[in-house]
């Protein structure tokens, strides 16, 4: 409609236009202002013409020769006539190749006329036109920049990026959440590259041969890789090698004996092992070793937090749709006023998902970084423990109350307690996501972190109070007026959440001031 209206040409034009330019509407006006002529050549636009019979009742179609009455006889804007029937062969053969019927162009071979959308309406069959609306669609979502298919399974929403929000992650209307960029699941805070390298990892090849080289010895007659399944040294090859071999040096078995060390050890081994004197294979097997325990480690915590988060939005939707009704009858409160419930269930899944990328960022952080090291598993093991304590509260405790016969007198408190362990685990995930996203800025390169750095990036600001990381790191001795902000309040120095002046004890983890 913009396009039509600003250049003054029919929608069906319009439409042309736009994809021809890939649906940019800036790129579309400022080709045509530049050189009218040039576009119009280029995607097919006559001004007039080429063909014209005014007075002329009967036509002869250009494909199939044969005579037609005027009305039984179409155009496009060149004018070159063809009969019902051809055109309607024509468009089904060019809808059925593919999405190239988008910019048809006239049958007739010296034309480049192009065939407008109405043309097509009028002339196909509703199955062959509903299949070119699909690739119109398709054209839409996937030639625009700024749209794109949610790539969750079987979802067929597309998403509109808005240029400039700051961030890629986006959120389909089916809650799926992906990054822009790569349209991997969103990832903040690692970036994309690491998260295409961390997902080469886990599906490739290298950890298998990984395991292979830390797991396995190659027969030293064979060469085929054997996996020792008992106890003792004694390894004999499969048919139809049978080498009898010692699993420690990978001597024949032969020369072995007591002198030795029998069935349970090996002399030689030790002896060398001692000495330093490993051969280049053994080196490869304890480095191969060492990588894969290291490989695991950070696997492991990151498929357990992602099926933590799986289980979590199991949870969010029965919350939504069984156990807020159940609360609402038992608490005798409306639903509206059961909000930090799904809040605390959403702020989870999200903490989930964060968490879990923190793991491949650790996997993928420099060794010799030390510093950086050390204060990254600071911070990712307090968003842990934090995130725990939230999950707990909402998954255990609040199981107290759907299980309740009546109203509890302290489901106020239960409110009180959630909502602000919700507060601040989203305070401190998102500064943890900054902090992170800036490489750990805050670590110089002496490997010190200065107190008002590390509360800048890390701590945040609670919603009922300024708290910043740096206070976790205080002395406990220290006088608690220390902790009173401008507005009066006292921060924990647990959680971090702000207090009345008057409290003694903190009404979220209940530690004392």
């Amino acid at each position: 409609m913009r396009i039509s209206t600003v250049l003054s040409i029919p929608k069906g034009a319009a439409s042309i236009l736009l994809r021809y330019y890939n649906w940019s509407v800036s790129k579309v006006h400022d080709e045509w202002f530049a050189n009218e002529e040039k576009v119009r050549k280029a995607v097919g636009f006559l001004e007039k013409p080429v063909i014209e019979y005014p007075n002329v009742k009967e036509l002869t179609c250009g494909i199939c020769f044969e005579a037609y009455p005027r009305d039984k006889i179409h155009s496009a804007a060149c004018g070159h006539p063809f009969c019902n029937t051809c055109w309607a062969g024509y468009i089904s053969t060019a809808i059925n190749d593919g999405p190239g019927c988008l910019m048809l162009r006239c049958p007739d071979p010296s034309c480049a006329a192009a065939v407008g959308q109405d043309m097509i309406r009028e002339l196909s069959s509703n199955e062959d036109y509903e299949k070119y609306c699909r690739y119109f669609i398709r054209s839409y979502v996937e030639d625009n920049r700024k749209t794109k298919w949610c790539p969750y399974p079987g979802c067929d929403y597309a998403v509109d990026f808005v240029v400039g929000s700051g961030s890629y992650d986006v959120t389909c209307r089916c809650a799926y959440s992906f990054c822009w960029n790569c349209t991997e699941e969103a990832h903040r805070p690692v970036d994309c590259g690491t998260v295409a390298k961390w997902i080469l990892k886990n599906s490739a090849e290298s950890e298998n041969m990984n395991w292979i080289l830390a797991n396995s010895k190659p027969c030293p007659k064979c060469k085929r890789p054997i996996e020792k399944n008992q106890g003792c040294m004694h390894i004999t090859c499969t048919p139809p090698c049978k080498f009898e071999f010692c699993w420690l040096c990978l001597g024949a078995w032969s020369d072995h004996g007591e002198r030795t060390g029998g069935f349970y050890a090996c002399n030689r081994y030790e002896t060398a092992k001692q000495e330093g004197v490993y051969d280049e294979a053994e080196k490869r097997r304890e480095m191969a070793k060492n990588s894969l325990e290291r490989y695991t480690h950070y696997y492991e915590r990151w498929a357990t937090n992602q099926s933590s988060r799986a289980k979590a939005l199991v949870d969010l939707q029965q919350m939504q749709s069984v156990h807020l009704e159940k609360l609402s009858d038992i608490q005798c409160q409306p639903e509206s006023q059961l909000k930090f419930i799904t809040e605390a269930w959403l702020q989870i899944v999200e903490c989930r998902r964060v968490l879990k990328w923190t793991y491949a960022y650790g996997y993928y952080l420099p060794e010799y970084e030390h510093a950086k090291r050390q204060f990254f598993e600071y911070l990712q093991g307090e968003a842990e423990s934090g995130l725990e304590r939230l999950h707990q509260c909402a998954e255990k405790e609040l199981q107290v109350y759907l299980n309740a016969e009546g109203q509890s007198k302290d489901f106020n408190g239960f409110r009180t307690k959630l909502a602000g362990l919700t507060s601040v685990t989203r305070n401190y995930f998102e500064n943890l996501v900054r902090a992170l996203e800036n490489g750990l800025s805050d670590v110089d390169s002496h490997g010190a972190c200065s107190r008002t750095a590390s509360a800048k990036s890390v701590g945040g600001t609670s919603s009922k109070g300024k708290a910043g990381r740096s206070k976790l790191t205080t002395s406990r001795s220290s006088s608690s007026s220390r902790n009173i902000d401008d507005t009066g309040h006292w921060s924990c120095e647990h959680c971090t959440v702000a207090n009345v002046r008057s409290a003694t004890i903190c009404h979220v983890c209940q530690q004392r001031r």
